[in-house]
């Protein structure tokens, strides 16, 4: 009996497509791989009763794309599937196939930031990416090897072309300008993934000096740094071009393009909360009485932030499908919420049909940033006023392999509530991750939140403080109740506390 189900990783489906990493063994086979492609198509036709599809298949630059590829297409096409084969696209670019071509669905074959090893399957149809609850329904249909036998087609068809005018046709309409980045330096770092086009098919386009750009080739090996806005040293890497060519503004994009960060002219990031901050500053900006859904880690400073610009921050969960669908969610009821957004770079506007698309969030950037340098203004200048926290810290704690981790850390979590309100703490107002309790000037001037995370065995601690070693003030706070809990490793604490 075939078991797929460790392979679903919360909406995508992911595994170990190259040897190489000490016990880390291939289980993205060819054979798993088909089985999966045509259990989408069998997936799709009970979801409406077609059994003809268009289906868009694209890559990012992973060693191990070509295999996945072909063996995805092949299957697609034997499920009686007319496949076009996109080649080297964005994630997000592949969900557009299905706005800008009228495709019935489409996947990018993708394993985000992770090592090189890794790949995987992300599936859209043309109301969005599918849930979790669907990829565990399609592993379910491969295990038992349901599929539709007919005969399809395979089609070539360059989308990122399509993709990047569609970009650039956004921009122009938004700033009544052929060429509207003249006079301006940015640059571009795509640590070897997808997001290479954007250099020259969007930025050069619009007129911008691309020179500094780097690691634009795809390269699966990602032999300059780890594609990942979040990563320091790909962060340190952007900054330190961007000084050094003396850019307006730097790029980075993950592998797959569905996330991005930024720096501004001087080095200084633009990721996390800075980010968040600055589309908010925008689109609020346009329509006030906006509601932005963060995910769980965002600051107080940022709350502010929203707030005096006419909006409304809802602190929401994490998980980039979490705070989009929570976003949805809200649009349905009749308030308005023009943005899901994570600190991890997974943005979503409402008016990109909540489309978590790194490219799309840059461009949206651009146009405002053309609007400032005709006013002799810089980006940075929109973030003035955000307070930031003088300490942010992440504690990662694991649980004894012994035990149902789940069950001994929701316990963790209900005790320490009952725990926060004998000890007179104050426990954040509608929170809904975790424990999150906010401390006064004498206690720490700040905030901890103990959460369980999404998919590992793992409980991590976030502590922000405005005050020197206040950060540490709370750790000790809660070090004092996690000793009642000896299955917990509290290592990674204890040796921050000294």
């Amino acid at each position: 009996m075939k078991d797929y189900s460790k392979l679903k990783s919360g909406s995508d489906v992911r595994g170990v497509a190259l040897e190489g990493v000490l016990n880390e063994h291939v289980n993205l086979t060819d054979e798993t791989v088909s089985d999966i492609a045509k259990a989408f198509v069998y997936y799709l036709n009970k979801k409406y009763n077609k059994s003809s599809f268009k289906i868009a298949v694209g890559h990012d630059s992973r060693l191990s794309h070509e295999r996945i590829e072909a063996v995805t297409v092949n299957a697609l096409k034997e499920s009686g599937a007319d496949v076009y084969r996109c080649h080297l696209s964005t994630t997000p670019a592949m969900f557009m196939t299905t706005k800008l071509c009228d495709f019935d669905a489409a996947i990018e074959i993708t394993a985000s930031h992770l090592p090189y090893n890794k790949n995987g399957l992300k599936f859209f149809v043309s109301s969005g990416g599918l849930e979790g609850f669907e990829i565990k329904e399609i592993l379910n249909y491969a295990e038992q090897g349901l599929s539709i036998s007919k005969k399809g087609s395979v089609n070539e068809l360059d989308f990122m072309s399509m993709y990047s005018s569609h970009l650039v046709k956004m921009v122009r309409e938004k700033t009544h300008e052929d060429k509207p980045l003249k006079g301006l330096k940015i640059i571009v770092d795509a640590g070897n993934g997808a997001g290479g086009f954007y250099q020259k098919s969007v930025l050069e386009v619009l007129g911008a000096d691309t020179t500094g750009s780097q690691f634009l080739e795809p390269d699966g090996r990602f032999p300059n740094h780890i594609p990942n806005p979040e990563n320091p040293e790909a962060i340190k890497s952007i900054s330190d071009k961007v000084k050094e060519v003396k850019a307006d503004f730097g790029i980075i994009f993950d592998t797959d393009v569905d996330r991005a960060g930024a720096v501004d002219d001087t080095g200084k990031e633009i990721n996390r909360n800075r980010l968040i901050a600055l589309i908010s500053s925008i689109l609020l900006e346009e329509k006030k009485n906006g509601i932005i859904v963060t995910d769980s880690l965002t600051s107080d400073g940022l709350r502010e932030f929203i707030e005096k610009r006419g909006g409304i921050h809802h602190r929401f969960k994490r998980g980039y499908k979490n705070v989009i669908d929570e976003s949805i969610r809200l649009n349905n009821e009749g308030k308005y919420s023009p943005l899901a957004i994570e600190t991890s770079g997974h943005a979503a506007l409402k008016e990109n049909y909540f489309l978590d698309d790194g490219a799309y969030l840059i461009t949206r950037i651009l146009i405002k940033i053309s609007e400032l340098n005709k006013k002799g203004q810089k980006l940075s200048n929109l973030l003035d006023d955000l307070k930031e926290p003088l300490e942010s810290v992440e504690i990662r704690m694991s649980f004894d392999k012994s035990i149902d981790f789940i069950e001994y850390g929701n316990n963790i979590l209900l005790n320490l509530v009952e725990y926060a309100k004998k000890m007179s703490y104050n426990l954040t107002p509608n929170n809904y991750e975790g424990v999150r309790i906010d401390f006064d000037k004498e206690n720490g001037d700040g905030w901890l939140l103990l959460r369980m995370s999404l998919h590992d065995p793992i409980m991590p601690l976030n502590i922000e403080s405005n005050s020197p070693n206040g950060s540490k003030i709370i750790a000790k706070k809660l070090l004092e109740y996690l000793n009642n809990y000896d299955l917990l490793d509290k290592t990674n604490l204890i040796n921050y506390i000294k």
